[in-house]
Protein backbone atom coordinates (compact mmCIF):
# COMPACT_ATOMS: atom_id res chain seq x y z
CA UNK A 1 0.00 0.00 0.00
CA UNK A 2 1.39 3.63 -1.17
CA UNK A 3 1.09 6.75 1.63
CA UNK A 4 -0.90 7.85 -0.87
CA UNK A 5 -3.80 4.68 -0.49
CA UNK A 6 -4.08 4.91 3.55
CA UNK A 7 -7.19 5.86 4.60
CA UNK A 8 -7.69 7.62 8.20
CA UNK A 9 -10.52 5.74 9.52
CA UNK A 10 -10.52 7.78 12.66
CA UNK A 11 -11.26 11.19 9.88
CA UNK A 12 -13.80 8.79 7.94
CA UNK A 13 -15.96 8.06 11.04
CA UNK A 14 -15.61 12.28 12.11
CA UNK A 15 -14.05 10.88 15.61
CA UNK A 16 -10.70 11.82 17.30
CA UNK A 17 -8.24 9.16 17.83
CA UNK A 18 -9.04 9.09 21.76
CA UNK A 19 -12.63 8.26 21.02
CA UNK A 20 -14.50 5.74 23.21
CA UNK A 21 -15.80 2.23 21.52
CA UNK A 22 -19.04 3.58 22.33
CA UNK A 23 -18.10 7.11 20.48
CA UNK A 24 -16.75 4.83 17.70
CA UNK A 25 -20.24 3.09 17.86
CA UNK A 26 -22.63 5.56 17.83
CA UNK A 27 -20.13 7.77 14.60
CA UNK A 28 -20.28 4.14 12.87
CA UNK A 29 -24.26 4.02 13.25
CA UNK A 30 -25.26 7.77 12.18
CA UNK A 31 -22.82 7.80 9.18
CA UNK A 32 -23.88 3.71 7.58
CA UNK A 33 -27.25 5.46 8.14
CA UNK A 34 -26.61 8.23 6.06
CA UNK A 35 -25.06 6.70 3.49
CA UNK A 36 -26.35 3.67 3.18
CA UNK A 37 -27.47 2.74 -0.93
CA UNK A 38 -31.08 2.33 0.74
CA UNK A 39 -31.01 5.78 1.83
CA UNK A 40 -29.01 6.68 -1.65
CA UNK A 41 -30.44 4.18 -3.97
CA UNK A 42 -27.96 4.64 -7.49
CA UNK A 43 -25.44 7.27 -5.89
CA UNK A 44 -21.86 5.93 -6.80
CA UNK A 45 -20.71 8.59 -4.07
CA UNK A 46 -22.76 7.09 -1.13
CA UNK A 47 -22.41 3.55 -1.70
CA UNK A 48 -18.25 4.62 -1.42
CA UNK A 49 -18.70 6.76 1.39
CA UNK A 50 -20.93 3.63 2.87
CA UNK A 51 -18.10 0.92 2.20
CA UNK A 52 -15.73 3.53 3.92
CA UNK A 53 -17.80 3.85 6.83
CA UNK A 54 -17.89 0.16 7.25
CA UNK A 55 -13.98 -0.95 6.64
CA UNK A 56 -13.37 2.02 9.01
CA UNK A 57 -15.13 0.78 11.54
CA UNK A 58 -14.22 -3.14 11.14
CA UNK A 59 -10.58 -2.04 12.56
CA UNK A 60 -11.48 0.84 14.83
CA UNK A 61 -14.36 -1.19 16.96
CA UNK A 62 -11.74 -4.68 17.09
CA UNK A 63 -9.36 -3.71 20.42
CA UNK A 64 -6.54 -5.45 18.44
CA UNK A 65 -6.76 -4.26 15.42
CA UNK A 66 -7.25 -1.16 16.54
CA UNK A 67 -3.97 -0.90 18.51
CA UNK A 68 -2.08 -2.50 15.53
CA UNK A 69 -3.57 0.50 13.29
CA UNK A 70 -2.47 3.47 15.82
CA UNK A 71 0.85 1.55 16.38
CA UNK A 72 2.09 1.42 12.42
CA UNK A 73 -0.82 3.03 10.54
CA UNK A 74 -0.89 1.98 6.81
CA UNK A 75 1.36 -0.85 7.33
CA UNK A 76 -0.88 -2.02 10.30
CA UNK A 77 -1.69 -5.42 9.03
CA UNK A 78 1.56 -6.51 8.03
CA UNK A 79 3.03 -4.97 11.27
CA UNK A 80 0.70 -7.15 12.99
CA UNK A 81 2.32 -10.34 11.17
CA UNK A 82 5.72 -9.28 11.57
CA UNK A 83 6.09 -6.18 9.68
CA UNK A 84 8.08 -4.60 12.02
CA UNK A 85 11.16 -7.09 11.79
CA UNK A 86 11.57 -6.83 8.48
CA UNK A 87 14.94 -5.61 7.49
CA UNK A 88 14.84 -1.64 7.35
CA UNK A 89 11.93 -1.25 9.27
CA UNK A 90 8.34 -1.15 8.41
CA UNK A 91 8.09 1.60 7.20
CA UNK A 92 10.91 1.11 4.82
CA UNK A 93 9.26 -2.54 3.42
CA UNK A 94 8.10 -2.68 0.10
CA UNK A 95 4.79 -4.60 0.67
CA UNK A 96 3.35 -4.14 -2.38
CA UNK A 97 6.35 -6.17 -4.69
CA UNK A 98 4.02 -9.30 -3.30
CA UNK A 99 1.12 -10.41 -4.89
CA UNK A 100 -0.58 -11.77 -1.40
CA UNK A 101 -0.05 -11.94 2.09
CA UNK A 102 0.74 -16.12 2.16
CA UNK A 103 4.08 -14.90 -0.39
CA UNK A 104 5.11 -12.62 2.29
CA UNK A 105 4.96 -14.95 4.68
CA UNK A 106 6.81 -17.48 2.91
CA UNK A 107 9.52 -14.91 1.97
CA UNK A 108 9.69 -13.98 5.54
CA UNK A 109 9.90 -17.15 7.26
CA UNK A 110 11.85 -19.53 4.02
CA UNK A 111 9.28 -21.66 4.46
CA UNK A 112 10.08 -22.31 0.89
CA UNK A 113 13.54 -21.99 0.91
CA UNK A 114 14.96 -24.84 2.49
CA UNK A 115 15.55 -22.81 5.89
CA UNK A 116 13.82 -22.25 9.27
CA UNK A 117 15.07 -18.42 10.21
CA UNK A 118 14.95 -17.99 13.78
CA UNK A 119 13.92 -20.99 14.63
CA UNK A 120 9.92 -19.79 13.77
CA UNK A 121 9.12 -23.66 12.36
CA UNK A 122 10.07 -26.05 9.83
CA UNK A 123 10.33 -25.88 6.16
CA UNK A 124 6.86 -25.85 4.92
CA UNK A 125 4.89 -24.57 7.49
CA UNK A 126 4.39 -22.10 10.70
CA UNK A 127 2.88 -21.88 13.87
CA UNK A 128 1.30 -18.70 15.56
CA UNK A 129 0.56 -17.55 18.83
CA UNK A 130 3.01 -15.77 21.32
CA UNK A 131 6.22 -16.34 20.86
CA UNK A 132 9.52 -14.98 22.80
CA UNK A 133 11.81 -13.25 20.48
CA UNK A 134 14.31 -15.36 17.99
CA UNK A 135 17.31 -14.33 16.72
CA UNK A 136 18.53 -12.02 14.00
CA UNK A 137 14.54 -10.88 14.04
CA UNK A 138 13.06 -7.68 16.14
CA UNK A 139 10.40 -7.19 18.53
CA UNK A 140 7.93 -7.06 15.77
CA UNK A 141 8.02 -10.71 15.81
CA UNK A 142 7.14 -11.43 19.54
CA UNK A 143 3.80 -11.12 19.16
CA UNK A 144 2.28 -13.02 15.92
CA UNK A 145 -1.01 -11.69 15.00
CA UNK A 146 -1.45 -13.18 11.29
CA UNK A 147 -3.82 -16.54 11.11
CA UNK A 148 -3.63 -18.33 8.01
CA UNK A 149 -6.02 -21.01 8.70
CA UNK A 150 -8.65 -22.22 5.96
CA UNK A 151 -11.09 -22.45 8.53
CA UNK A 152 -11.31 -18.91 9.93
CA UNK A 153 -14.60 -16.97 9.07
CA UNK A 154 -14.77 -13.22 7.51
CA UNK A 155 -15.52 -10.29 9.79
CA UNK A 156 -18.98 -9.85 11.48
CA UNK A 157 -20.38 -6.30 10.63
CA UNK A 158 -23.56 -4.45 11.97
CA UNK A 159 -25.64 -2.41 9.79
CA UNK A 160 -28.85 -0.29 10.83
CA UNK A 161 -32.37 -1.13 9.54
CA UNK A 162 -34.91 1.51 9.74
CA UNK A 163 -38.85 -0.09 10.09
CA UNK A 164 -41.89 1.77 10.84
CA UNK A 165 -43.93 0.19 14.05
CA UNK A 166 -46.52 -1.44 11.46
CA UNK A 167 -43.71 -3.62 9.81
CA UNK A 168 -41.77 -4.08 13.01
CA UNK A 169 -45.08 -5.24 14.60
CA UNK A 170 -46.57 -7.49 11.94
CA UNK A 171 -42.97 -8.53 10.02
CA UNK A 172 -42.01 -7.58 6.76
CA UNK A 173 -39.47 -8.60 3.60
CA UNK A 174 -37.86 -6.07 2.64
CA UNK A 175 -35.18 -6.34 -0.13
CA UNK A 176 -31.07 -5.10 0.59
CA UNK A 177 -28.69 -4.33 -1.86
CA UNK A 178 -25.03 -5.61 -0.10
CA UNK A 179 -22.37 -3.58 -2.73
CA UNK A 180 -23.58 -5.59 -5.73
CA UNK A 181 -25.36 -8.12 -4.14
CA UNK A 182 -29.54 -7.86 -3.68
CA UNK A 183 -30.82 -9.66 -0.76
CA UNK A 184 -34.52 -10.05 0.44
CA UNK A 185 -34.64 -10.63 4.02
CA UNK A 186 -37.83 -11.32 6.22
CA UNK A 187 -38.05 -9.47 9.36
CA UNK A 188 -40.38 -11.35 12.33
CA UNK A 189 -43.47 -10.17 13.76
CA UNK A 190 -42.09 -8.21 17.22
CA UNK A 191 -38.89 -7.06 16.81
CA UNK A 192 -38.01 -4.09 18.88
CA UNK A 193 -35.32 -1.14 18.87
CA UNK A 194 -31.67 -2.33 19.46
CA UNK A 195 -32.95 -6.07 18.10
CA UNK A 196 -30.15 -8.06 16.44
CA UNK A 197 -31.15 -9.80 12.79
CA UNK A 198 -28.29 -12.40 11.88
CA UNK A 199 -27.69 -13.04 8.16
CA UNK A 200 -25.22 -15.65 8.19
CA UNK A 201 -22.69 -15.61 5.55
CA UNK A 202 -23.08 -11.62 4.69
CA UNK A 203 -20.39 -10.19 6.11
CA UNK A 204 -17.25 -9.07 5.31
CA UNK A 205 -15.14 -11.74 3.38
CA UNK A 206 -11.85 -13.47 4.62
CA UNK A 207 -9.69 -12.37 1.78
CA UNK A 208 -7.32 -15.98 2.19
CA UNK A 209 -10.08 -18.65 2.38
CA UNK A 210 -13.31 -16.44 0.71
CA UNK A 211 -15.57 -17.15 3.43
CA UNK A 212 -17.85 -14.62 4.66
CA UNK A 213 -18.84 -13.60 8.41
CA UNK A 214 -22.25 -12.35 9.43
CA UNK A 215 -24.33 -9.20 8.77
CA UNK A 216 -25.85 -8.30 11.81
CA UNK A 217 -29.15 -5.99 11.14
CA UNK A 218 -30.00 -3.30 14.41
CA UNK A 219 -33.52 -2.73 14.27
CA UNK A 220 -34.15 1.06 14.65
CA UNK A 221 -38.15 2.13 14.83
CA UNK A 222 -39.18 5.33 13.23
CA UNK A 223 -41.09 7.69 15.50
CA UNK A 224 -44.62 7.20 15.69
CA UNK A 225 -47.47 9.68 16.54
CA UNK A 226 -48.86 8.02 19.51
CA UNK A 227 -46.61 4.85 20.47
CA UNK A 228 -43.25 4.92 22.26
CA UNK A 229 -40.89 2.17 23.52
CA UNK A 230 -40.33 3.04 27.26
CA UNK A 231 -38.02 -0.01 29.17
CA UNK A 232 -39.08 -2.45 26.00
CA UNK A 233 -42.36 -1.64 27.19
CA UNK A 234 -44.93 -0.23 24.56
CA UNK A 235 -46.64 2.98 26.29
CA UNK A 236 -48.57 5.60 24.99
CA UNK A 237 -49.89 8.85 26.32
CA UNK A 238 -53.76 9.61 26.90
CA UNK A 239 -55.45 12.71 27.87
CA UNK A 240 -58.36 12.67 29.98
CA UNK A 241 -60.25 15.67 30.95
CA UNK A 242 -59.85 17.05 34.88
CA UNK A 243 -63.87 15.87 35.44
CA UNK A 244 -62.80 12.54 34.23
CA UNK A 245 -59.76 12.54 36.21
CA UNK A 246 -61.74 13.14 39.68
CA UNK A 247 -64.89 10.75 38.87
CA UNK A 248 -63.14 8.31 36.49
CA UNK A 249 -64.68 6.86 33.38
CA UNK A 250 -64.02 4.56 30.17
CA UNK A 251 -62.01 6.15 27.96
CA UNK A 252 -61.39 5.04 24.12
CA UNK A 253 -57.39 3.94 23.95
CA UNK A 254 -55.87 3.13 20.66
CA UNK A 255 -53.36 -0.34 20.33
CA UNK A 256 -51.61 -2.21 18.03
CA UNK A 257 -54.97 -4.27 17.30
CA UNK A 258 -57.17 -0.93 16.94
CA UNK A 259 -59.00 1.16 19.88
CA UNK A 260 -60.29 -0.26 23.39
CA UNK A 261 -62.11 1.22 26.32
CA UNK A 262 -60.18 1.48 29.58
CA UNK A 263 -61.98 2.43 32.50
CA UNK A 264 -59.96 5.09 34.71
CA UNK A 265 -60.37 4.77 38.36
CA UNK A 266 -61.75 8.16 40.17
CA UNK A 267 -58.57 10.43 41.63
CA UNK A 268 -55.95 9.42 38.67
CA UNK A 269 -53.02 11.48 38.53
CA UNK A 270 -51.23 13.17 36.09
CA UNK A 271 -48.71 11.13 34.68
CA UNK A 272 -49.95 7.60 36.60
CA UNK A 273 -49.46 4.54 34.41
CA UNK A 274 -52.40 2.04 33.77
CA UNK A 275 -51.63 -1.70 32.43
CA UNK A 276 -53.62 -2.82 29.42
CA UNK A 277 -52.55 -6.82 29.47
CA UNK A 278 -52.02 -8.49 26.36
CA UNK A 279 -52.79 -5.52 24.36
CA UNK A 280 -48.63 -4.64 23.49
CA UNK A 281 -45.97 -6.09 21.97
CA UNK A 282 -45.92 -9.48 20.35
CA UNK A 283 -43.60 -12.31 22.31
CA UNK A 284 -40.91 -14.28 20.16
CA UNK A 285 -42.49 -17.09 21.69
CA UNK A 286 -46.28 -16.30 21.75
CA UNK A 287 -48.77 -14.04 22.73
CA UNK A 288 -48.45 -10.44 23.42
CA UNK A 289 -46.80 -8.32 26.40
CA UNK A 290 -48.39 -5.47 28.12
CA UNK A 291 -49.27 -2.09 27.13
CA UNK A 292 -48.89 0.83 29.25
CA UNK A 293 -51.32 3.40 29.19
CA UNK A 294 -50.11 7.17 30.92
CA UNK A 295 -52.36 9.67 31.94
CA UNK A 296 -52.11 13.51 30.81
CA UNK A 297 -54.77 15.35 32.85
CA UNK A 298 -55.40 18.23 29.85
CA UNK A 299 -57.54 21.17 31.39
CA UNK A 300 -59.71 22.95 28.20
CA UNK A 301 -58.17 25.55 26.42
CA UNK A 302 -61.62 27.30 25.91
CA UNK A 303 -64.21 27.12 28.26
CA UNK A 304 -68.08 28.23 27.71
CA UNK A 305 -69.60 30.54 30.38
CA UNK A 306 -71.36 27.97 32.14
CA UNK A 307 -68.11 25.85 32.10
CA UNK A 308 -66.62 28.73 34.25
CA UNK A 309 -69.15 29.52 36.21
CA UNK A 310 -68.89 26.07 37.45
CA UNK A 311 -65.39 25.39 38.16
CA UNK A 312 -65.37 28.74 39.98
CA UNK A 313 -67.93 27.29 42.41
CA UNK A 314 -65.99 23.72 42.64
CA UNK A 315 -62.82 26.01 43.68
CA UNK A 316 -65.10 28.11 46.07
CA UNK A 317 -65.63 24.64 47.63
CA UNK A 318 -62.71 23.15 47.45
CA UNK A 319 -61.75 21.26 50.87
CA UNK A 320 -58.58 19.98 49.28
CA UNK A 321 -54.92 21.34 49.10
CA UNK A 322 -53.01 19.86 46.71
CA UNK A 323 -49.87 21.56 48.17
CA UNK A 324 -49.92 20.85 51.80
CA UNK A 325 -47.60 19.05 52.09
CA UNK A 326 -44.57 22.08 50.65
CA UNK A 327 -45.73 24.39 52.85
CA UNK A 328 -42.91 24.01 55.70
CA UNK A 329 -40.71 23.07 52.89
CA UNK A 330 -37.37 25.06 53.12
CA UNK A 331 -33.35 24.72 53.00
Amino acid sequence: MSATDFKDYYSVLQVDKSASADDIKRAYRKLARQWHPDMNPGDAVAEARFKEVNEAYEVLSDPEKRKKYDQFGQYWKQAGTGGAGWPGGAAEADFGRYDSFDEFINELLGRFGGGTPGGFGTAGGYRTGRRGRSPGFSTGFEDFGFNTSTSTAGQDIESPIQLSYSEAFHGVQQRLSLGSEIIDVRIPPGVKPGSRIRLRGKGQMNPYNRQRGDLFLIVELTNHPVFTFENETLTCEIPVAPDEAVLGGSVDVPTPDGTVTMNIPAGVRSGQTLRLRGKGWPIPKGGRGDQFVRIVITPPKQLTDLEREYYEKIRAQRSDDPRQHLKNVKL
